[in-house]
C-alpha cells in the first residue's frame, strides 16, 4: 500500500506522541510492503517548521532519520499540475465536470500540493487536517488520525 503523509504526521513521528505508534502499527507505512511518500512542499514546510520552533539536534536527527525513509515526489511534473489544478477548482465549486454538493473552500497552496500528489499516487494521505475531509472518495483517499 502507499501512504502519503501530511506534514502535521511526521511532526508526530518526530515528537514521538501517542499518535507515532498508532501510524507504525496501523498501518506500517516503514515495512518492506508499503511505500511511504511525501511532496516536495512538505520538506520546506517541515523544516520551517524545525527552524521556527528551535528544534534541537536530537530531534532534527530523528526528522532527517525519518526523512530519509519516505519517497519524494518532486513538483515538476505535468500530470501533478493538472491534478492540482482539478483539485483547486473542485475544492472552489468550479469543475468544469465533477460537481461539488459543498460551499467552496480555500484550502492552503500546500495542502492542494499534498493533495495533487495523494491523488496523482493513488494513496492514502496520512493527516490530522479536516481541510481534505472534501476529497475523500472523489480524487484520494484520506485517513484522518486524531
Amino acid at each position: 500500500m502507499r501512504f502519503i503523509f501530511d506534514t502535521n504526521i511526521i511532526i508526530h513521528l518526530v515528537r514521538e506522541s501517542p499518535l507515532k505508534q498508532v501510524v507504525e502499527r496501523d498501518f506500517t507505512p516503514f515495512s518492506n510492503e508499503n511505500e511511504a511518500w511525501v511532496s516536495a512542499v512538505v520538506l520546506g514546510e517541515i523544516r520551517s517548521i524545525a527552524m521556527q520552533n528551535k528544534w534541537g539536534a536530537k530531534r532534527l536527527d530523528r526528522l532527517n532519520n525519518y526523512l530519509s525513509e519516505f519517497i519524494v515526489l518532486d513538483l515538476n511534473i505535468e500530470s501533478l499540475h493538472q491534478r492540482y489544478a482539478e483539485i483547486d477548482a473542485f475544492s472552489q465549486g468550479k469543475h468544469p465536470t465533477i460537481p461539488s454538493n459543498f460551499s467552496a473552500r480555500n484550502m492552503g497552496k500546500n495542502d492542494l500540493w499534498i493533495a495533487a500528489t495523494a491523488s496523482l499516487l493513488e494513496g492514502t494521505l496520512l493527516t490530522t487536517d479536516s481541510d481534505f475531509n472534501h476529497l475523500n472518495n472523489e480524487f484520494l483517499k484520506v485517513e484522518k488520525l486524531s
